[in-house]
């Protein structure tokens, strides 16, 4: 199955493993890549040597493309663009959209720059600039997120632009590949589907927290780090609804310095990226303050294995999926059925003349 995405970033498959901070390390971006899928690091969760290191790590593990989650108002944004430079990395991905200026600059090395957006407008903005793809997420998809859901986002930005667009928020198999592609769609862009396989480094016992977990245990709050954050409902979400934001900020404040103090950040860069993060997304003071907070709250979830101590960002299809199969296993059953759907095999209707 071969669709501009494949022709653009040089896969076998027309799937995307997403930049999940946290998650997205060398071990499953390594074991997307070897399945033909285009795995991508999050770099946000990670100083810039780190990214270095995980960067070589990921190339001695295969010789297959992969790209690297970046953010575009980070503070040293121009340093890990730099770098990607250097390792000729293939793909940039950006979970808000680059300047112009950077995305030229990433095109005349050769590397595919791929933008997040969740409007057309956005999506219209980024393709003038000279982004070679966008990938949609619709309000389904988990992390941050809109409120437009994928079937109607998706064909709103298929018709107004002419790149490639990839499709993300709802997918989990092969239906969902066909059924992006039948939108127009180059491909699919998952994260809780690729979160939840045997290559994912998420402790197992988190993981069942996934596995349990129905399409109505999701919830989109805002209360947690000042965006609009789909996540597992837990007692610290509801708590973060119930408190007010003045007895949050003291938490996110211990948070934001033991984030500081994990990642080696001066307070300069952190302020810096803060005072970034403010102008981009348009947020008060107080709300900065409080996405500050949120990496040290993911990671006592996903990393250190605490759960109700902390954010499991998760979409709607959680309460979809019940096993824990590899990265391989996973993308070649989902093309393999996408395929089979598309030539109307098993399908509930035929065509008549």
């Amino acid at each position: 199955m071969r669709t501009p995405l494949c022709d653009l970033t040089g896969v076998r498959h027309p799937v995307v493993q997403t930049g999940m901070g946290w998650v997205a390390g060398p071990s499953l971006v390594s074991a997307t890549a070897r399945a033909g899928g285009l795995g991508i690091l999050a770099s946000a969760t990670m100083t810039l040597p780190q990214l270095a290191d995980a960067v070589r790590e990921v190339k001695e593990r295969t010789d297959n493309p992969f790209g690297v989650n970046l953010r575009a108002d980070a503070s040293d944004a121009e340093e890990r663009v730099d770098l990607l430079i250097r390792e000729q990395v293939r793909v940039a991905s950006f979970a808000l959209a680059p300047s112009q200026r950077l995305i030229g600059k990433l095109k005349d090395s050769g590397i595919v720059v791929i933008p997040s957006i969740g409007a057309r407008r956005h999506a219209e903005k980024v393709a003038a600039w000279g982004a070679d793809a966008v990938l949609v997420q619709g309000g389904e998809g988990g992390g941050h997120t809109g409120s437009v859901a994928t079937t109607l986002l998706l064909p709103q930005v298929v018709d107004a632009v002419d790149i490639p667009v990839i499709a993300a928020g709802g997918f989990f198999d092969g239906r969902g590949l066909a059924a992006a592609l039948c939108y127009g769609a180059a491909g699919v862009a998952m994260g809780t589907r690729f979160l939840l396989t045997s290559d994912s480094r998420v402790p197992r016992e988190v993981q069942q927290s996934y596995l349990d977990a129905s399409v109505s245990d999701t919830v989109v709050t805002s209360q947690v780090d000042g965006l609009p954050h789909r996540m597992l409902r837990t007692a610290l979400t509801d708590a973060a609804e119930s408190r007010g934001l003045l007895r949050r900020l003291p938490d996110a404040l211990r948070q934001a310095v033991a984030f500081k103090a994990l990642t080696g950040m001066s307070w300069r860069q952190l302020v810096t990226d803060g005072l970034a993060m403010r102008r981009a997304q348009k947020l008060p003071l107080s709300r900065v303050l409080l996405a500050a907070n949120t990496p040290m709250l993911i990671k006592s979830a996903l990393v250190d294995g605490h759960p109700s101590a902390g954010v499991l960002p998760a979409g709607q299809v959680v309460g979809m999926i019940d096993e824990l199969p590899s990265c391989e296993e996973l993308i070649d059953r989902i093309v393999t059925e996408a395929a089979r759907r598309l030539s109307g095999a098993g399908g509930a209707w035929s065509l008549s003349t």
